[in-house]
């Protein structure tokens, strides 16, 4: 069973809220820009590819009511800067929104067109994503055999995207055609989107699965009782080195150490091109409460200690064996075949 993300009706733009998740569904709409900031900044709406559609979405909504052109595109870059701030590592959110300024900058007639040629590129955004999740997911079935057993971190399935998903979509359809497989979780402190969501997800769509915290990885692989890692990505760059959620740089000195394949499936529109290696990534830091308490609500540390809280890490190309992409499988050496599957020009 597969639940949506986000959704778009009658003009009205909706968000299933997954600070809510496990214990509630709930849809919310997003009436203004201000929302749109809020909810990516808590999370409300995630994942690297489904804060783009989101975005471009929340563009053409804060816009929709202006009936002047000159004050429509003043705003709409207005709020595009705006955006941009509330996630700076994942590189999809920073696509999006030029591509929704590109359309709106083309178009040399009124408001009313305008909105128009916005509206019809969000939907495009939207649709697009839905079938890079495909693409990935059928070059990634490739690299899974029957009774793997997977570690995946953090959430990369139909809540972090529009679609199926990166990582956890090759887990889903190499689900549909074994019905055999098994997957592990980490939980993803200090916000357990593996225990919160990814659990969730795995469990509405029937797969088997094991939640562990996210230290005992090191130990389910030194027992054998992982044979593959697949994690997602929130900016890859020239090089092939990749931005995901903290720990999964832990992860892959792990599998280099235990020999494990350590793969990452991410869209074309991960890759920025124009960054040659990690270092040059901006890592969002998060606020301190985060790590000390448990979800906002429970509280775990001495008040005065101090905290460092980064959103993301890491991983260098050298740990990584291969990454799924919707154009297809890249292996090493990463960096010189990045150049020859992905064109940063193209959508």
């Amino acid at each position: 069973m597969k639940v949506k993300s986000i959704l778009f009706a009658r003009n009205r733009l909706f968000i299933l809220d997954q600070t809510s998740l496990p214990q509630k569904e709930k849809f919310v709409e997003i009436t203004s820009i201000k929302e749109a900031y809020s909810a990516l900044k808590k999370l409300k709406v995630r994942g690297a590819p489904l804060i783009g559609v989101f975005a471009a979405y929340a563009l053409y909504v804060s816009v929709k009511n202006i009936a002047d052109s000159k004050k429509l595109l003043k705003k709409l870059k207005s709020n595009a800067s705006l955006l941009k701030a509330a996630r700076p590592t994942a590189v999809n959110l920073f696509w999006a929104i030029e591509r929704m300024l590109e359309t709106a900058t083309k178009v040399s007639g009124s408001a009313p067109e305008i909105k128009k040629a916005l509206l019809q590129e969000a939907k495009s955004i939207h649709l697009q994503d839905q079938k890079l999740c495909e693409n990935i997911a059928r070059f990634g079935v490739r690299l899974i055999s029957k009774k793997d057993a997977i570690l995946t971190h953090c959430n990369t399935g139909f809540l972090a995207t529009a679609g199926i998903g990166t990582a956890l979509g090759v887990i889903y359809r190499a689900f549909d055609k074994y019905g055999d497989i098994k997957v592990y979780v980490d939980e993803t402190r200090p916000l357990l989107q593996g225990a919160r969501l990814t659990a969730w997800e795995l469990k509405k769509y029937g797969v088997p699965a094991v939640l562990i915290s996210d230290n005992m990885a090191g130990f389910l692989m030194q027992k054998k009782k992982i044979n593959k890692i697949i994690v997602g990505a929130d900016r890859i760059t020239k090089k092939g080195d990749v931005a995901n959620k903290i720990g999964t740089y832990s992860l892959a000195v792990l599998a280099r150490y235990h020999r494990i394949p350590f793969y990452v499936a991410a869209p074309f529109s991960s890759f920025d091109l124009n960054l040659k290696k990690g270092e040059d990534i901006p890592i969002e830091q998060r606020k301190e409460e985060e790590v000390k308490m448990v979800l906002g609500k429970c509280p775990l540390a001495p008040s005065g200690i101090e905290v460092w809280n980064p959103a993301f890490d890491v991983t260098p190309a050298s740990l990584i064996s291969a990454i799924i992409t919707d154009r297809g499988i890249i292996y090493p050496p990463l960096g010189r075949n990045i150049r020859k599957i992905i064109n940063p020009h193209t959508s």
